[in-house]
């Protein structure tokens, strides 16, 4: 009995101290995790190339001679199996030493050594050429000021739109119901509720932009949430490093020419220490090489290392889930303190973005950990039936086949399900500061009550957002067009393009960056609209305009849905 009420007991406490508990255990997990991956670890063998003795190139007494220089590289290319080769260090069948530079030069064979009698002009005359493979250095700085121009773009998108909005959305809307005007005739009432609709996503629309208008800060805010990302990967890829060199260096020695009748002395399975190993000790045998084989696979840890790399994969997904929710929770605060402030901008928080993020981090990093481990868990089965799709997918039949892309299908809709919920469940949190369920469950419901207004405005804004990213990337990707085709001359060498044998690259690699660049800036006012509209629905639900219940939603909002705030009776 007693131990039926302390399992009733913790399972309380599980319940009361909310979804930190699941935010401690992962956590924890991982704080064993990185520290054993760093112990046995060693990314030297990665990171620093290795001579044919197994020494590494650029550390000890190679410490002047951080390049490796291969006697006959072709055999590294022509070898039976070169990814395995380049997974345990590129050791090949050729001899190997560390050197201080590269060679810098070409020697040609003489062509009298094969044609007697041939002249050398013969041979220039043909107009043959040896092309250099030396990777000439390249200035990034003009890729660098596309992404700062597509930054800049779409910041004064964003600023212009606070006064263009209105006229951009109607055009917007008449141009689609333009394409659509051949379709059947519905109801007057279904149409009078669309109208009111359309309105009520202008006005939010407009909020929106004056909400980012007194909270300039929002728009720099995805520079943090780039940051955080960047340390997530950092992280995740310094984990794994160690965790793919955790066992230890495994040498044996290995003829190199095994031509030579006095090798056969050489055991298979004869080990060596490359800092001990003197080729003296086998006289019959003078190319007898000390070789890196691979990495020691036995021990509790190096058994386990294809689990701990799936775990290192699960938490990395974790992590970036988890900066992602952080960052909407962030913004639905500070979106949130505008709308409910009563008197605009007089009852505007000073500083409302660090507020709200000082708030998650403080009050709601249980519940942002658990929605991000949700997420992270479905993506992990999306992971696993991708690889079991891709592993059998020769032998599987057509029966299979269909059962598996019905699951990888199912498992999409349901991730991108979770997305929405977790979104709206941020902004509810943020708002409120209930737990994670209460603010789905919530935040779900009031959504579906109002499903109509819902889906008009979630088209309308995504439709507004794809014309801002398409004047973004399209802007920048016809400016990078004329740069590095060299049809724009610019004064000066600081900005100067070399001539390039393949400009689309860069092209591309500005492009990309712009898409990212633009896709941070308007996802703050995505979440704006989302936040607003949500704040919208609860005032509309909650508030009756009365002096105790007053509405908090613009005027223009309360001329469309003919509301109005009473005033106070005076004695």
């Amino acid at each position: 009995m007693k131990l039926i009420q302390f399992l009733m007991f913790c399972f309380h406490l599980i319940v009361q101290n909310e979804y930190h508990k699941i935010a401690d255990v992962c956590i924890s997990c991982e704080m064993v995790l990185v520290p054993a991956a760093w112990l046995y670890g060693d990314p030297r063998h990665v990171l620093y190339p290795r001579n044919s003795t197994g020494m590494f190139c650029g550390v000890g007494q190679n410490n002047d001679k951080p390049s490796v220089m291969y006697f006959d590289i072709i055999k590294c290319a022509t070898a039976t199996n070169i990814m395995a080769a380049a997974l345990q260090g590129l050791q090949c069948p050729t001899t190997q030493v560390c050197v201080k530079t590269c060679p810098s030069e070409f020697w040609i064979l003489p062509p009298s050594a094969h044609f007697p009698g041939a002249k050398p002009a013969d041979f220039f005359n043909q107009d043959y050429c040896v092309p250099s493979f030396q990777l000439k250095d390249t200035k990034y700085v003009s890729m660098c000021v596309g992404l700062v121009i597509a930054m800049v773009v779409s910041v004064l998108f964003l600023l212009l739109l606070r006064f263009t909005a209105p006229v951009l959305v109607w055009v917007l809307i008449i141009g689609v119901l333009a394409v659509g005007a051949f379709g059947t005739l519905t109801s007057v009432s279904i149409k009078l509720k669309m109208c009111v609709c359309m309105f009520v996503c202008v006005c939010v629309c407009v909020c929106v932009f004056r909400a980012l208008g007194h909270m300039m800060s929002t728009l720099f805010y995805p520079i943090v949430t780039f940051v955080l990302l960047l340390v997530c990967v950092s992280y995740w890829g310094i984990t794994a490093l160690y965790l793919a060199t955790s066992g230890a260096p495994f040498y044996k020695v290995v003829a190199m020419n095994t031509s030579q009748s006095g090798c056969s002395v050489i055991r298979a399975n004869e080990t060596c220490d490359p800092e001990m190993f003197n080729s003296t000790q086998y006289p019959t045998c003078p190319s007898a090489r000390c070789v890196f084989i691979n990495y020691n696979t036995e021990g509790l840890f190096q058994r386990n290392l294809f689990n701990l790399q799936i775990y290192n994969v699960f938490a990395f997904l974790w992590c970036v889930n988890f900066v992602i929710a952080l960052g909407h929770c962030t913004l639905a605060g500070a979106f949130g303190s505008y709308y409910w402030a009563f008197s605009k901008p007089a009852d505007i928080p000073t500083f409302p973005l660090i507020q709200s993020f000082m708030r998650a981090l403080r009050y709601h990093v249980g519940s942002l950990a658990f929605g991000a481990l949700i997420l992270t868990l479905v993506q992990i089965v999306r992971i696993v039936l991708e690889y079991l799709d891709h592993k059998f997918k020769e032998a599987q039949n057509p029966c299979t086949r269909f059962i598996m892309c019905c699951l990888k299908c199912c498992f999409y809709c349901l991730e991108k399900f979770i997305k929405f919920i977790n979104r709206n469940a941020y902004i509810m949190i943020a708002i409120y500061g209930k737990n994670f369920c209460v603010s789905a469950k919530n935040a779900f419901s009031l959504l579906m009550r109002n499903i109509i207004r819902v889906v008009v405005l979630d088209k309308v804004t995504d439709l507004l957002l794809f014309f801002g990213k398409l004047l973004v990337v399209g802007g920048v990707g016809v400016l990078a067009f004329f740069f590095f085709s060299g049809r724009i001359q610019t004064p000066g060498t600081t900005f100067e393009t070399a001539a390039l044998n393949y400009y689309w690259m860069p092209i591309i690699t500005v492009v990309f960056g712009a898409y990212l660049i633009a896709h941070g800036f308007f996802s703050v006012y995505n979440m704006g609209v989302d936040t607003l509209f949500l704040c919208f629905l609860e005032d509309l639900e909650r508030n009756d305009g009365s002096p105790e219940k007053p509405y908090f939603m613009s005027k223009n909002l309360m001329k469309i849905l003919n509301k109005k705030n009473k005033a106070p009776k005076t004695s």
